[in-house]
């Protein structure tokens, strides 16, 4: 949680979430019949957000991309 009246301290997940209604929620994706809304966040972030979406960030590689990258760094400590 942020602190009160701080939107900075927030800035990630409001930044999912923005993204979330744009891609899913306006396009009706998310009611859909057959499943649950749940299950389909849940697909969102495990099959495009995380593995194939580019962040900023993370020097515009994907968040699975740059945590397989840190992965490997700390092995080869």
């Amino acid at each position: 949680m942020s602190r009160r009246g701080n939107c900075h301290d927030n800035a990630v997940a409001e930044s999912f979430f923005q993204l979330l209604k744009r891609e899913r929620v306006r396009d009706g994706t998310l009611r859909k019949p057959g499943g649950s809304e749940a299950g389909r966040v849940f697909r969102y972030i495990e099959m495009f957000y995380n593995p194939k979406r580019r962040h900023g960030n993370n020097d515009r590689q994907s968040p699975a991309n740059h945590e397989q990258r840190y992965l490997e760094r700390l092995e080869s400590v």
